[in-house]
């Protein structure tokens, strides 16, 4: 007899071990592996032609031709626009408009090509309102309710589209499986079935993901690696603005970022978005700074806020929202070792205003600067810009882009800039904009307070 292959997955995370037990190593949530079917049929990742090898000096390395979605933000996410043959992962929050963006994308893309919409959570009466709502051409858009994986790709065979939107691919079953729809098996199988036929058919296919409570993507990990771009729409239940960013993009830069506004009309591009996050009063008091960070191929302008203030517990906290938490540690424990300032029995909070998340490092600067204005109470000038790396031993580090980046403060209206000494511009290309360099920490505070002093 042969002996059946046992396999369990997380179903959280899609961590696979070879026997069950009672917490998950990668998620540490307990309870959640499921016995998964391990399916003998094999599904190659193409299917055209075969091919012999090639000399890499002989591979053409022309410009991959883009289909452009009508929407200039989603494009810029994508690299340029969606590659035929490529597969598009998209998650986000329940909410946050993913459902709406796909409808815009399909009825711009219905004009110019065959587009095929297939729904699996919704009726075709809802997506019908939504398209109503937002008063969207759809007069070319062809649309199916359909959660069957065999089923699906009879009809994707029959009216051949150039792109597929499949929403979502948790609800969609392969009947290979005995699974219920949304296990790890099932989005596993049924997503490696859909992306074979894209492969093979030259077609776009844009999946739809749900998230785990903890924000990450729901279903296997290998899911991830078999996509070609996965990108996250982000939102504030309280906001009215969603990011797009892109994570993965085998066709383009990663960590894109591209602004939206959720409106009544549906997804509105925000052409400037460092205008809506420089919304700022007109009263500028102590511990608010403005910085430069660098977006997938652009700056942001982004306002940083500190509050020091007396620890009235037994314990200090460090509330960092927006930036990281152990990052702001160790530069407050750089700030006390190479600047002198004294702030382990106080209670210290960041925030990055408008709900953007920061991990480049060259916002280091314009953090500590807001940290020492909340804590000197010294009030910093309002068209005063910050950016640079802080380094272990107090040294002021430059970050790439530097020129671009105060190029991108003057056509805002700023007046002043601090920047470390290796972004020093060589020639006065900006002459709105005074750049004062720094070389270490000691040189930031002693600007700091003369810009105190003198607004």
């Amino acid at each position: 007899m042969v002996k059946r292959k046992e396999l369990f997955g997380c179903a959280e995370c899609g961590t696979e071990y070879r026997k069950w037990q009672g917490q998950c190593l990668a998620c540490k949530a307990w309870n959640s592996l499921k016995e998964i079917e391990v399916s003998r049929e094999k599904f190659s990742g193409f299917s055209g032609k075969l091919e012999r090898p090639k000399k890499l000096s002989e591979v053409s390395i022309e410009e991959l031709p883009r289909i452009r979605t009508g929407i200039s933000e989603f494009d810029r996410v994508l690299g340029g626009g969606l590659v035929p043959g490529s597969v598009v992962l998209i998650s986000g929050n329940p909410g946050a408009g993913k459902s709406t963006l796909l409808t815009q994308v399909s009825s711009f893309l219905s004009g110019a090509g065959t587009t095929l919409y297939a729904t699996g959570e919704e009726s075709l009466a809802q997506i019908a309102i939504r398209a109503k709502r937002l008063n969207l051409p759809v007069e070319n858009l062809d649309i199916v309710s359909e959660t069957s994986c065999e089923r699906l790709i009879s009809i994707w065979k029959e009216y051949n589209p150039k792109v597929l939107v499949v929403d979502s691919i948790q609800v969609i079953y392969t009947e290979s499986s005995d699974s219920s729809p949304g296990g790890v098996n099932q989005v596993r199988e049924s997503a490696a079935k859909l992306i074979h036929e894209a492969k093979a058919s030259n077609t776009v296919l844009i999946l739809v993901g749900h998230v785990t409570k903890e924000g990450t993507l729901a279903g296997p990990r290998t899911l991830e690696h078999m996509i070609d771009t996965f990108i996250s729409l982000d939102g504030q239940s309280d906001s009215k603005f969603r990011l797009l960013r892109s994570i993965k993009n085998r066709f383009g830069p990663v960590n894109e970022l591209g602004v939206f506004a959720m409106t009544d009309t549906g997804l509105i591009e925000v052409k400037n978005p460092s205008s809506i996050f420089l919304s700022r009063s007109s009263e500028i008091k102590s511990g608010s700074v403005v910085m430069v960070v660098w977006e997938g191929t652009r700056p942001i302008l982004l306002e940083v806020q500190a509050l020091v203030d007396d620890c009235v517990l037994g314990q200090p906290r460090r509330v960092a929202v927006g930036l990281e938490q152990n990052r702001l540690s160790m530069l407050l424990a750089i700030l006390h070792r190479h600047g002198g300032l004294q702030v382990a029995d106080q209670d210290v909070f960041v925030n990055a205003v408008g709900g953007i998340r920061v991990v480049e490092t060259s916002s280091d600067l314009a953090l500590l600067s807001a940290v020492i204005s909340s804590n000197r109470n010294w009030i910093l000038p309002n068209d005063l810009v910050v950016f640079g790396e802080v380094g272990l031993s107090g040294e002021v580090r430059p970050v790439p882009n530097g020129q671009e980046r105060i190029k991108e403060a003057a056509k805002h209206g700023f007046q002043l800039a601090i920047v470390p000494e290796g972004n020093r511009p060589k020639s006065s290309t900006e002459k709105t904009l005074k750049v004062i360099p720094v070389k270490d920490l000691n040189e930031l505070i002693c600007n700091l307070e003369k810009l105190a002093r003198s607004s």
